[in-house]
């Protein structure tokens, strides 16, 4: 399976999303060493808001993700196709796998949208967070991984590998908790109170460690299980998919949103709460956060502990401002899946688990 696969599998390309095919070719021709036609194109099926594409030659297969066609409506700072080339082109070569970035082109006259080029990785891409059908070892094995990389993440010299400029400095959770405040509010379809009173008590409740402007890395902002690509025998990742929501910003607040899962019920919206991990072979949450405390030296389990009510209510606050923005979509009839009306019912539920934390923060 392709890194794109994990939307399962390609289809032909839609007229909306259909571009000038020869164009693209006498172009990937003069700005790909090793290129060579004949050139044909397949669509990733799957709701990312950048349209992926794969390109198939001959000698060799790539992906090409792409801004949607002229006629979709922008907004300035999504599908910022750009920065994913940069944050992936960056990172390649150090600790955290991203596939090979082989071409940006910005020049929209080319093919009528901007697109970036990158080699096709061949993994495994696990969906179901208690990994049926492996053995307790295996498990372990794929959990730690998962923690290595998000570990060598947050300790990148991003400076060194040209990422100063990528996001802001500072003030992250401030902006984040604005920016998401702000989206829920623009989106309510009823009011949910516990989404009220975390927009209050999140900024009056902000811990030390949260304001310490000294912890700057990358975040990936989406950093879970099915957004990673494995070998495709070993526990072992090659890629780490979906970039979108990267910046720079707090590595606490990344690693805090990937250990939702484990507050999460198994069964809703990815999470294991419930299940039994050490019969399972998957580490208490507990062992997981003091593995990456080792691994990057950025707290101690104890003082991340301290603060840990704080990041889970932020997390899930985020993700049910989120969830509330899907319900919005499907409200006005632009989202109209069941898995879109079954998303947006969630706004509520996880509003509420994020009120629980911060009663008991």
């Amino acid at each position: 399976m392709s890194q794109f696969d994990h939307f399962v599998g390609t289809r032909p390309v839609s007229e909306q999303h259909a571009f000038d095919v020869p164009a693209l070719t006498a172009w990937l021709t003069s700005h790909l060493p090793d290129f060579e036609g004949p050139l044909s194109v397949e669509m990733f099926k799957g709701g990312q808001s950048n349209p992926t594409y794969k390109l198939i030659t001959p000698k060799r297969h790539y992906v090409m993700r792409a801004k949607p066609g002229p006629v979709a409506k922008l907004l300035p700072s999504a599908h910022a196709i750009e920065r994913e080339f940069a944050v992936m082109r960056g990172l390649y070569g150090t600790d955290v796998p991203v596939p090979r970035m082989e071409v940006l082109c910005e020049d929209e006259s080319v093919i009528g949208r901007a697109f970036y080029v990158m080699e096709c990785m061949e993994g495994r891409v696990l969906w179901d967070q208690s990994l049926p059908g492996m053995t307790p070892a295996q498990r372990g094995a794929i959990y730690d991984e998962m923690n290595r990389v998000i570990a060598a993440l947050h300790t990148v010299r991003f400076g060194e590998r040209g990422l100063a400029s990528y996001g802001k400095p500072g003030n992250y959770f401030e902006r984040q908790i604005g920016r998401w405040s702000k989206q829920y509010q623009a989106s309510i379809t009823q009011p949910i109170d516990a989404m009220d009173r975390l927009i209050e008590w999140l900024p009056a409740h902000m811990p030390a460690s949260a304001r310490d402007e000294s912890k700057i890395s990358i975040v990936h902002g989406d950093y879970r299980l099915d957004n990673l690509m494995f070998h495709p025998t070993e526990p072992r990742v090659i890629a780490v998919l979906d970039w979108e929501l990267s910046t720079l910003g707090h590595p606490l607040a990344d690693f805090s949103y990937h250990c939702m899962s484990w507050h999460i019920p198994a069964g809703m919206f990815r999470g294991i709460g419930g299940l039994d991990l050490a019969a399972l072979g998957i580490p208490s949450e507990d062992a997981y956060i003091e593995r990456y405390c080792e691994r990057t030296g950025l707290a101690t389990p104890e003082s991340l502990r301290a603060d840990w009510n704080f990041y889970m209510a932020y997390n899930l606050f985020r993700i049910a401002a989120i969830l509330q923005g899907i319900a919005k979509r499907v409200e006005a009839g632009t989202a109209s899946s069941a898995q879109a009306k079954a998303s947006g019912e969630g706004a509520r539920p996880m509003a509420e688990l994020a009120w629980s934390f911060a009663q008991r923060g």
